[in-house]
C-alpha cells in the first residue's frame, strides 16, 4: 500500500509538471521543476488571448494575480471578474481551472483585493496490485489571497500580495511507519511595482506602463516528509505595455513580458544540490546557477507577447504568442480572443493553439466574466465634467 500511494502521487505531481513542459529533465536538460505548478496557471482570458502577458496591462479585477502594484490605479470603484478554464477537455470533462478576483477602491490612491483559484482535477479511483478498488478521490488544489496596492505618486505604485494555498493530490495515508503521504497546506507572498504615464505621440493620446513582480515568494513544502521538500513556482516577471488611441474610436495595445522563475537548476555550477538550499538561497542562486552559464540563464527566460484592439472601449480583439525555450520545457502556443464591455457587465474569451507540444487548454473556450461599478461619486464628477 505505501508503494503504491507514494507511486500515484509521483506519477501525479510528475503528470501535472509534464503537461506545463517543466518536467521530463532526460529530453530537456535544463528544464526545471517545481511543487504546486497550479500556482502559475494563467487564470484569465483577457491575458489567456494576449499570450500570458500581464505585468503591464492596464488593471483590472485580475490585477491580484498579475500585478498587484496596478491594481491602485484601476478605473473603476469596485470591479469583480469570474474565470473558468476547462482542463484536458479532450480527454475528460471534469477537471477545470476556476478564479474568483475582487478589489475595492479605498480612496484614490489605494485598493484592496482579494481572490480564489481553484484546480479541480476531476474524480480518481485508487487501486491495489490486484486491481482491488481501494477508494474513489478527488485530488484538488485551491489558493486563497488578499492584496494591497497603494500610489506613490500620479505615475507609480507598490502592490503587496499575501496567500494561503492548499495541493491535496492524493489525500492522507498514515501506515504502521507513519505518514506516506498528505496535503500541502502552506503561505507565499507577492510583490509589485507598476509605472503608467501618458504620452502624445504624434499628436494622438498614448500611454506607456511597465510592470515588475515577483509572485510566490514561500517556503519549500512536499507531500510526503521533511527529505522531500521542493521549491514552489517562484516566479520573476517584467513587462511593458503600450497604448496608442488611433482615434476618439479604435485604441490599439502592445504588450511583451519576459519570465524567470527563481528556482534553483538541479546542480549548480559549483555542484550544490538544491534540496540542502533554503528558500533565499535558491531564489538568489537561481539567476547564476546554470552550468550552461549566462546563455543557459538566458534560456531559461519565457517571453509573452500580445496585442490588444479596442472599438469605442467595447470590442476587443486579441492575439498573442507564449514562447519557451526547447530545452527548458519548449512550451510554445499562440492565443487568440475577443473581448465585450457594456456597462458593468464585461465578458473575455480566449483559444489557445499548440505550436510545438500537446497543451491541456488546447482547442478549448476560456472564460471570464466582469462586473465594474463605479461609485456615486464618480458618476457626479463624470456628469460634471462633461
Amino acid at each position: 500500500m505505501q508503494k503504491l500511494l507514494v507511486s500515484v502521487l509521483f506519477l501525479t505531481t510528475v503528470g501535472i509538471f509534464h503537461t506545463f513542459g517543466q518536467s521530463a529533465q532526460n529530453q530537456y536538460s535544463q528544464t526545471i521543476t517545481t511543487a504546486v505548478p497550479f500556482l502559475s496557471i494563467t487564470p484569465d482570458a483577457r491575458a489567456g488571448g494576449m499570450g500570458d502577458a500581464g505585468a503591464a496591462t492596464s488593471p483590472d479585477a485580475n490585477a491580484t494575480y498579475w500585478n498587484p502594484g496596478k491594481l491602485a490605479f484601476a478605473k473603476y470603484d469596485m470591479s469583480a471578474a469570474i474565470s473558468y478554464n476547462p482542463w484536458l477537455r479532450k480527454l475528460v470533462n471534469d477537471m477545470s481551472l476556476s478564479y474568483l478576483s475582487a478589489y475595492k477602491k479605498l480612496r484614490k490612491e489605494d485598493a484592496v483585493g482579494v481572490s480564489f483559484k481553484y484546480f479541480n482535477l476531476g474524480q480518481v479511483t485508487f487501486t491495489d496490485n490486484s486491481g482491488n478498488i481501494i477508494r474513489d478521490f478527488q485530488p484538488n488544489e485551491l489558493s486563497f489571497g488578499l492584496t494591497y496596492s497603494r500610489m506613490l505618486s500620479k505615475n507609480f505604485s507598490l502592490g503587496l500580495g499575501v496567500k494561503y494555498f492548499r495541493s491535496d493530490l492524493v489525500g492522507s495515508y498514515t501506515s504502521g511507519t507513519g505518514t506516506v503521504a498528505k496535503a500541502i497546506n502552506s503561505v507565499s507572498a507577492d510583490i509589485g511595482a507598476y509605472y503608467t504615464k501618458d504620452l502624445l505621440v504624434g499628436g494622438k493620446n498614448s500611454n506607456i506602463a511597465f510592470g515588475a513582480v515577483i509572485n510566490d515568494i514561500g517556503p519549500k513544502v512536499t507531500y510526503t516528509d521533511i527529505d522531500n521538500k521542493n521549491f514552489i513556482p517562484t516566479n520573476f516577471r517584467l513587462g511593458g505595455t503600450y497604448t496608442i488611441e488611433a482615434d476618439a474610436y479604435n485604441k490599439f495595445s502592445f504588450s511583451l513580458d519576459a519570465n524567470k522563475l527563481m528556482v534553483p537548476s538541479k546542480w549548480d555550477s559549483v555542484g550544490t544540490n538544491p534540496k540542502d538550499m533554503g528558500m533565499l538561497q535558491g531564489m538568489f542562486s537561481s539567476f547564476t546557477d546554470s552550468q550552461y552559464g549566462f546563455k543557459g540563464e538566458m534560456r531559461e527566460i519565457i517571453l509573452c507577447m500580445g496585442a490588444e484592439y479596442w472599438y469605442d472601449n467595447l470590442f476587443a480583439i486579441r492575439g498573442g504568442y507564449h514562447y519557451e525555450n526547447p530545452q527548458n520545457g519548449n512550451r510554445r502556443y499562440a492565443n487568440v480572443g475577443i473581448g465585450i464591455r457594456y456597462k458593468v457587465f464585461g465578458l473575455d474569451m480566449a483559444y489557445l493553439i499548440p505550436i510545438q507540444q500537446s497543451n491541456p487548454l488546447a482547442e478549448t473556450l476560456r472564460f471570464t466574466l466582469h462586473f465594474n461599478f463605479e461609485s456615486k461619486k464618480q458618476i457626479d464628477d463624470s456628469v460634471i465634467d462633461n
